[in-house]
């Protein structure tokens, strides 16, 4: 009999502890966190509002869409807490640029720099993001991760953190009739998707005011003066940027990476004192330009 009652009261012992625990887990509450790929926000922003990826053709209230991803997160995430909003963004060795400093100084957020390289493309962004997911993951100090961004290589970010228990939600920006801007193996891991349209997007994202040639209606130039500005770029490019990123570049002909094609108009429309927006056939020809002289030097 005592051996009985030494069982019951072991097992009644038991079941209060794990009803205290139980209690007390209930009044812990949830936590989210906020992901960034800002160079996704600029792109996709900027193409949906204003028709270009090009960051120097558009200005991004960031401070008032950090805002309205809180408010989103506080509405779908209603019984948890926001720990912060990470903002992942690219800067020549790692130095933070004006617009970041004033970033980094908002509430609640902190940014994190990946490396920019000659072409303006950011290398290490992912890993940062996979970083610190996956940290806060493992030590549940979140339960949510809204993850902004749409890049093929986050997809083993966002493994790591369901691995440790997260749930992590992808937001993306609505991107052209007939296209994606987010890669569908991303798409295919996470728990829930959302995306922001143009009415959510244009009140943080405005076109800067044209320049003096954009208004100017002298006539067009030529095809043939159009190559000739090409090739002047690639000498540049070719001086400023070496041999080894000509390797680099070669391959993917007659594609240009977006950067360098966006670097390549803006220089020849300052050169020609005249806008090339609307004609194909004239940007068609500044690449053929550029390729040419490329190709000659190699």
């Amino acid at each position: 009999m005592n051996d009985e009652a030494d069982i019951s009261a072991h097992l009644q012992r038991t079941n209060d502890l794990l009803t205290r625990m139980l209690a007390e887990v209930a009044k812990t509450p949830s936590t989210h966190a906020i992901f960034v790929d800002a160079g996704y926000v600029y792109a996709a922003g900027g193409l949906l509002v204003t028709g270009t990826e090009d960051r120097r053709s558009f200005d991004l209230d960031a401070e008032g869409l950090i805002e309205a991803f809180i408010d989103k997160a506080r509405i779908i995430f209603a019984d948890s807490r926001l720990l912060r909003v990470y903002w992942y963004d690219g800067a020549r060795r790692r130095i933070h640029t004006p617009e970041q400093q004033s970033i980094a100084e908002l509430p609640d957020v902190k940014v994190r720099l990946g490396n920019l390289n000659a072409n303006n493309q950011q290398k290490g962004v992912d890993s940062l993001i996979r970083t610190d997911l996956e940290s806060l993951a493992r030590h549940r100090a979140i339960s949510d991760a809204a993850l902004v961004g749409g890049d093929e290589d986050l997809v083993s970010a966002v493994e790591a953190a369901q691995g440790y228990g997260a749930r992590v939600h992808l937001w993306g920006i609505e991107a052209a009739e007939g296209m994606r801007n987010q890669a569908e193996p991303l798409l295919w891991e996470v728990d829930s998707q959302r995306t922001f349209d143009l009415d959510f997007c244009k009140p943080y994202v405005t076109r800067r005011p044209v320049t003096t040639y954009e208004q100017e209606s002298t006539p067009l130039p030529s095809r043939e003066d159009i190559r000739f500005v090409g090739a002047q770029i690639a000498a540049t490019w070719l001086a400023e940027r070496g041999r080894q990123e000509l390797a680099e570049l070669l391959p993917n002909r007659p594609y240009l990476p977006g950067p360098v094609d966006q670097e390549l108009l803006v220089d020849a429309e300052r050169l020609l004192q005249r806008s090339l927006r609307g004609h194909g056939d004239l940007r068609r020809a500044l690449r053929d330009g550029f390729w040419n002289h490329l190709q000659s030097q190699y």
